[in-house]
Order: structure tokens, then sequence, then C-alpha cells
């Protein structure tokens, strides 16, 4: 069956959200229990699928006949601002092999479980000195722009190279990339600055023996400048928008659980799990992750052909009771190693490893730093980033 086939209403996406901010939109579960592969509309008008099953979006994230490439025919966007980053000057996440497994390749070293451990000091480190710096002379801050932007952003720069200093300028075109209401010609503009900004700061290493990643990749005669400026610019902003985000996120799902809290705080053995519980919980990719049929191909039951669009809703995925039961309550306790929040397959995150450490470790000096840790406005109040790319809040006012 294809698109034209369905006479049925469609849904347009982003869906509305539901009275819980934490939750998937409800109209993603429903379609999850009733009709898992389902045609929803984007803001152009034009249809595609959406995949709201775990075992079904394994599967697709495993399909060589599903692409990642932007610039593929079908391939869905849910705002101008996101076609102009997938299909100019895009990363290796908008490629597909062989390229993108060369480019990948490069980089891989640097995120391995080994290399990342090697740096479990030095993050705890950063940590503590936020918690310092951000307790100091005070009982209460906004988490959000004192510890869970620094702290990746400072890890991020430290392995890539770039002076921390700068991190108001890179976090400011940041916003504009990750913003659902950027234009086209905003996020052209600064996408091209950033890259400007990796490819001068690459040049002015190649005559070093610094031993960070820009440098490294600077030296490498097989890469251009504009591939080592899309590389570096994807790491910098994916490295500190994402952990940023699930810390605060993190943080704020146990304030509004406080038994699960409290087991964190008695055995802080969990705190590796509870992660994982994060993660799946949480899932801050809310509007899907986008292929097209290259071929035609059936996933859940039903027919896609060569040429249209996929979204793989993954917060929904994460929430699917057959996958976890009870999937809606929040368990430190669970095993939720099999959740889809780095996605799954050939691109998988690859800085999943770092991502994982430093939340852990800003869970760790959080929670055990500040035991009176509370909200300090209400949370009706809080500002939840519906608008951007990478959920989360633009703030987290909180007291101790």
């Amino acid at each position: 069956m294809t698109l034209a086939d369905q006479s049925t209403e469609v849904l347009a996406v982003p869906a509305s959200r539901g009275a819980c901010p934490f939750d998937p939109p409800p109209a993603y579960d429903q379609a999850r229990e009733h009709n898992p592969v389902s045609r929803v509309q984007l803001f152009d008008g034009s249809s595609v699928w959406m995949l709201t099953r775990h075992q079904d979006i394994r599967t697709a994230l495993q399909d060589h006949r599903l692409s990642a490439d932007g610039t593929k025919p079908g391939f869905p966007f849910l705002s101008p601002g996101r076609r102009q980053l997938g299909t100019q000057s895009a990363s290796f996440i908008r490629m597909d092999d062989p390229e993108h497994a060369r480019l990948r390749r490069m980089l891989t070293s640097d995120f391995i479980i080994k290399r990342v451990e090697s740096l479990r000091p030095q993050v705890t480190a950063i940590a503590s000195d936020l918690l310092d710096t951000m307790t100091r002379g005070k009982n209460h801050a906004d988490l959000v722009t004192e510890f869970a932007f620094p702290l990746p952003s400072l890890v991020i720069c430290l392995l890539l190279g770039v002076p921390y200093e700068d991190h108001a300028y890179f976090q400011k075109q940041s916003h504009i990339l990750l913003s659902a209401a950027s234009s086209a010609e905003q996020v052209r503009v600064a996408r091209d600055d950033l890259n400007d900004y990796i490819k001068n700061l690459a040049e002015s290493k190649r005559d070093r023996d610094d031993e960070d990643i820009i440098s490294r990749l600077i030296h490498r005669d097989e890469l251009t400048p504009d591939e080592i400026a899309t590389m570096g610019t994807l790491l910098l902003v994916a490295g500190h928008e994402t952990t940023a985000n699930m810390t605060s996120l993190s943080i704020l799902t146990l304030l509004r659980n406080p038994d699960q809290l409290k087991r964190l705080r008695e055995d802080p053995g969990l705190i590796r799990g509870a992660v994982e519980e994060m993660l799946r919980y949480l899932s801050i990719i809310h509007q899907g992750l986008a292929r097209t049929a290259v071929e035609d191909l059936e996933i859940g039951g039903q027919r896609i052909r060569a040429g249209e669009g996929v979204l793989l809703m993954i917060n929904a995925a994460n929430r699917d009771h057959e996958a976890f039961p009870d999937a809606d309550a929040v368990d430190v306790g669970r095993d939720a190693r099999r959740h889809l929040a780095f996605g799954f397959g050939v691109h998988q995150c690859l800085g999943q490893p770092l991502a994982r450490a430093e939340l852990q470790i800003a869970l760790d000096v959080l929670i055990n730093g500040l035991p009176n840790l509370r909200l300090a406005t209400p949370f009706e109040e809080i500002p939840f980033r519906d608008d951007m790319l990478v959920y989360g809040v633009h703030s987290l006012p909180i007291a101790w």
C-alpha cells in the first residue's frame, strides 16, 4: 500500500504535546498501539511514514535500504532550516557508507571506551569545580547556565582543541542551528560561520604538534578543509547540546520523582543504570530520526516504496511497553540498555561513551554534592525547549 492508497486522516508532525512535558506526544503513543507504521504530514504538506514501535525502529536502523542522505529523493525535513542543514555542507551523519564509514573511522579512536575512561578524572575535576563555583556564597542558581552547559562544553573544547573562551559564540550559533524557528538563511549563515571558525582554527594548528582532535585532522592529507570544518562543527554542537540538556532534564526528572532520587543517594551503584533509564525515559531527540527509502522494503507489515520518507520516533519507541514494561514510569533500577536514545546500527551516536561518562559524573556530583537540592520555581513555570531540535529546558532554577 502506498501513501496515496490511504484515506485516513493524516497526523501533522511534530505533534502537540500532552499534559506531561517528559512524555512523547499522545498521538505518537496512540500510533504505536494502533498503527505503528502510519502516514504523517510535514510542514510543507508532504506525506511520509512514521514508525513508533521499538522493534520496527531497530529493524529500520539496520536496513541499508533506508538512507541517511538528506539529498536523496523523499528525505523528510521538519522545517526549512532543517532542510538547509541536512542538504548543504552536511556532516557524515547525513551520508551513507562507504563515505560515512570513511569519515567516521577517523574519529573512532577519540571516543572509544578506553579513551573516555582515561578522561574520567579530568571530567570529575571539572564537574566538582563547577559545583564549587555555582554554590559559592549563595543557595540558588540556574543549573542550565552554571553547570549543565559548561560541563560538556569544557570537555568537548578540551578534546577538540577549541578555546573555551569562545563558548558564548558557538553556543549562540548552535542555538540558531537547532531552533525549529530558524529560517533556511539563518541556518546557512550560522553553519557557514561555524565552519569558517573551525577552518581557521584548524589552519592555526597546522604547524603545531597538539594532540587534540582538530590538530590530528588537519594533519591528515586525505581530508579537505570543508570536511574538517563539518566534522568539527558537528562534534562541537552535538558535544555540548545533547549532554547539557540531558543533565538538566535528568535532574528535573529526579526532583519530580523523589523516591528515585532517594534510591540513588542510598545506593550510588545505581548511577550507571540510572543514566540509561534517563536516556530511555527522556529521549531528547523528540522530532525523530529521518530516513528515505532507496529501495522498496517492508517494515511492520507495511510496504514502503523507494523515494518515500520515513521518520523514526525514538521517543515513542523508548516508551514501548513491549520492550520496557511499565514504560511510562521512571525506575532507576531498570535494565534499560536496549533503549534507542543513541540510535542503532552503523549510524548510532559516535560520542555515546563520552555522553554516558559525563552524565554519570554530573548526576553523581550533583546528587551527592547538593543533599538539599530542590526546585526554586514552580514546575509549571519551567520553560521547556519545545522550539528546539534537542529537547530540554531553557533554564532550571534550583536551590539547596
